[in-house]
């Protein structure tokens, strides 16, 4: 049976087949275009958001990085040339002793990193950026003390470390002020429009408010319902109908167009859409921008069609097959080089409270399947009894000894074990008991399908969201966990390993 327009495109004409229809439609948005004086301006502007693997990091942050690491190189080039003060010595010195400088160049900036140096909002007081540039460095020539200590090849010359660790501050305070101080490298760049109204579509405003950094103005909302103009919905609101969308992207300088239209049978504007499209205006759903600028999939209003036919939930062979083998070696190396805090932890953990050390829990892991993990206990004993419960802030089940454990994560080391046996992955949805995933399963769509990969010791939720311990927690959770099953790679891994140490080393989101 030939497939209508209607089922294509929600257009009123169903009568048209499927050829007939897209053959119609292209031969009204030629004439549209020929017709039409409209034409798009302001398309000068580069995107706001830059993508790795599978996630997206503003631009400012990537240029700021990047001129840090330049800086840093300038920095020692400059300390080695004050310490010698010998063009020929200073060229031998660098063409024979690159890796050292390269070695002080990451150090300083997974200092930066690990300081959240780059998140624009923890450095917005000048008085905080002094503060945590001073014991970012400080952290960077500490910890490089420690690596000269283990491998003294990688040793740089005292003279121009002592160097260094005075220029290296300064100029990167002083870059930062200069780049606080010009206005283009925090305006908003990107001018995005709403075509329609719906609750999804509110809820990628909101994000965008809450997140300055990623450049973007709101311009406002169009709305089928003419009496409705005007109306604020956050800020702006609604400041045109679906009938002007082509004369608004105009007149407003239009860089983006989100659509968050509820019912689009009958409503979408295609015609002028394809029009707008084929001019080079970046159009795209609200629930994909949602999960671009923010690292999860929103299940309000999520239509089963966008999960069909979107990118991702890809999973090959040979992805597994080397996340397995990581999951293997990683863990192996791991369970030796913790073993001293293993049997610290044990013995406090005896010595403050009777019962087991190790606090073994069914939860459920690949496929549906049960089985036991392993973590320290934190509780006092008899605590699990009855019914499952989530943690909630200051337990009065949780011993002191607990509590350390619980903050540095120091509990969840006996699950290496789990992962050297293959019950779980060192990345991916940290496991539920079966309580909660019947209760969850009920309330949350969906949700079985984090059960689609191996559990993990850490994933995307842990690092990017707080402990769950509602309803509600738990449904964001699973919406950071929806976009991990989407865009499974190693590199992503990496990404969550690398903040997963930050997490760990600050004590965030603990219970």
């Amino acid at each position: 049976m030939a497939q209508t327009g209607q089922v294509l495109f929600g257009s009123r004409n169903a009568t048209l087949p499927r050829d007939r229809y897209i053959a119609s439609l292209y031969r009204k948005v030629a004439r549209t275009m020929a017709t039409s004086d409209f034409r798009l301006i302001n398309r000068s502007y580069s995107p706001t958001l830059v993508r790795f693997g599978a996630h997206y990091v503003p631009r400012d942050t990537l240029v700021l990085a990047v001129s840090e690491a330049l800086l840093i190189a300038i920095s020692l080039l400059l300390a080695t040339t004050l310490r010698f003060w010998n063009r020929a010595t200073v060229y031998d010195y660098l063409a024979h002793q690159w890796f050292r400088f390269a070695v002080v160049g990451i150090a300083s900036q997974l200092a930066f990193y690990y300081n959240n140096m780059y998140d624009r909002r923890t450095v917005a007081k000048r008085s905080l950026l002094f503060t945590r540039t001073l014991r970012a460095i400080g952290v960077a020539f500490l910890a490089l003390s420690v690596l000269y200590y283990v491998f003294p090849p990688l040793r740089l010359e005292r003279g121009i470390v002592i160097l260094a660790a005075a220029i290296v501050p300064c100029f990167t305070i002083a870059w930062r002020l200069a780049l606080c101080n010009r206005k283009s490298f925090s305006r908003s760049v990107e001018r995005v429009l709403f075509l329609g109204t719906e609750a999804h579509g509110i809820g990628v405003t909101q994000e965008i408010m809450r997140a300055p950094e990623l450049q973007y103005k709101i311009v406002g909302f169009l709305e089928e319902k003419a009496e409705r103009v005007g109306q604020p919905l956050v800020s702006p609101g609604i400041i045109g109908g679906i009938a002007q969308l082509e004369e608004i992207v105009e007149t407003e300088q239009i860089d983006r167009l989100v659509i968050s239209l509820g019912e689009r049978r009958g409503v979408m504007p295609i015609h002028q859409l394809a029009a707008l499209k084929f001019q080079g205006l970046p159009i795209e759903d609200a629930h994909s921008m949602y999960e671009r600028i923010t690292g999860r999939i929103m299940l309000q209003q999520l239509q089963p069609s966008w999960l069909v036919l979107c990118d991702g939930f890809h999973k090959s062979n040979l992805l597994i097959a080397l996340k397995r083998v990581i999951d293997i070696a990683v863990s192996a190396v791991l369970i030796l080089l913790t073993l001293p805090v293993v049997l610290l932890t044990a013995i406090a953990i005896r010595m403050e409270s009777r019962g087991p050390v190790l606090f073994k829990q069914e939860r459920i892991g690949l496929g549906g399947r049960p089985f036991q993990i392993l973590k320290f206990r934190s509780m006092r004993q008899g605590s699990g009894n009855g019914p499952p419960s989530w943690t909630s802030d200051r337990d009065p089940r949780i011993t002191r000894v607990g509590n350390f454990i619980r903050k540095f994560r120091i509990d969840e080391l006996p699950q290496l074990l789990n992962i050297l046996c293959g019950k779980m992955s060192l990345v991916g949805p940290r496991p539920e008991v079966p309580y909660f995933c019947e209760l969850l399963e009920r309330e949350i769509p969906y949700f079985n399908q984090r059960h689609s990969v191996r559990p993990g010791l850490t994933g995307w939720a842990q690092v990017k969201y707080q402990y769950g311990a509602s309803l509600e927690e738990a449904k964001i959770k699973f919406e950071f966990d929806l976009f991990y099953i989407k865009h499974l790679s190693l590199l992503l891994d990496l990404s969550i390993i690398f903040e997963t140490a930050k997490v760990v080393l600050l004590g965030r989101g603990a219970k």
